[in-house]
């Protein structure tokens, strides 16, 4: 074989050691001021104030300093005014826990979050199921029931109370029941049996059982079938595969809902107040309040808000501490789960 001239060789030699390598003239820089971080500039540094500033700004002003202005209205006698002055320490925390109708409705909301909960997640998960396993028009009854999540408390409020529940013969409920015979029923005045529960309950159902449903669809859909096809062939089948695989699978998800149930149970105060509201401060005759329905009237009917911040932090507490319960119980947010 002949040799490869030396004048025609396009083998690269290597750099001798120690010799640092040279940067061909116009070549692109990276622009990388260590191994994998691109270096920031004044103008990136600039770009970034500009467009969260007014973001932080906001957020600093509207909620950080209006939740420590409602901190020290809770420790002073702010009665028709939100100006600080009269100090009183933690009199209003007293006067509130002592206060029968505050722990009422603290007794109310527990009664309705230990029965809306369990009802609202397995209604979710049951429906989840059941579009998971439909083949076709699957995006339609996941569109279908998700629609009511993006109606408004208020306007749904509305619908239950002047339509369906209206206690008029011709309300649909009632004329439903006329059909079998039934007489018409004043839902939400009815307090022996307190037929208003059903009212309540319904609505919050119809809202809030879509949103949930899509959020266990999701982590249906993240299970990987492998599992499902070896389960099969180890003759696995129907409450075996539920058990064993899809209520593993779907811990996670089911503990985030749950978290997200028990905060908005804790947090209901739009329906309570729409459904048997009659003016500013006519929901004081409503056959069952919540805490922030409560609170509201205390505030915005009696003007005492050092009473009706004292009565936020009272239940911005209570709901942190359930929270932090069920965290502990069901190890959400731990490491390897």
């Amino acid at each position: 074989m002949k040799p490869m001239n030396s004048a025609t060789d396009t083998t690269v030699q290597p750099e001798p050691a120690g010799r640092p390598a040279v940067t061909p003239r116009g070549a692109a820089r990276t622009g990388r001021s260590g191994p994998g971080r691109p270096r920031v500039g004044r103008s990136g540094w600039i770009a970034f104030v500009l467009l969260t500033a007014p973001m932080l700004i906001g957020l600093g002003i509207f909620k950080y300093v209006a939740i420590g202005w409602s901190f020290l209205l809770s420790l002073s006698d702010a009665r028709g005014t939100i100006s600080l002055g009269h100090w009183v320490g933690l009199d209003n925390y007293q006067t509130l826990l002592s206060d029968q109708t505050f722990r009422d409705s603290l007794l109310n909301i527990l009664l309705f979050t230990a029965f809306i909960v369990p009802v609202t997640f397995a209604a979710s998960f049951g429906l989840a199921l059941l579009v998971h396993r439909i083949r076709r028009g699957r995006a339609l009854l996941r569109t279908t029931f998700l629609i009511p999540t993006a109606v408004s408390y208020v306007a749904a409020s509305l619908l239950w109370k002047m339509c369906l529940f209206n206690g008029l013969p011709t309300g649909i409920a009632n004329m439903i029941g006329g059909w079998f015979g039934a007489e018409p029923v004043p839902w939400l005045q009815s307090t022996s049996p307190p037929l208003y529960w059903i009212v309540l309950v319904t609505l919050r159902l119809w809202l809030q059982v879509g949103f949930y449903m899509v959020l266990f669809l999701a982590g249906l859909q993240a299970i990987p079938k492998e599992l499902y096809e070896a389960a099969a062939l180890d003759g696995a089948s129907g409450r075996r595969l539920l058990t064993g695989i899809t209520l593993p699978m779907l811990r996670n998800t089911s503990v985030a809902v749950l978290m997200l149930l028990f905060i908005a149970a804790f947090q209901a105060f739009d329906e309570f107040y729409n459904l048997f509201n009659s003016g500013l401060s006519g929901t004081g005759t409503a056959p069952v309040q919540t805490p922030l329905v409560h609170l509201y009237n205390t505030a915005m009917g009696s003007q005492n808000y050092g009473l009706g911040s004292a009565g936020a932090f009272v239940l911005t507490a209570l709901i942190v501490g359930v929270t932090l319960i069920q965290g502990r119980f069901t190890g959400f947010g731990r490491s390897g789960e």
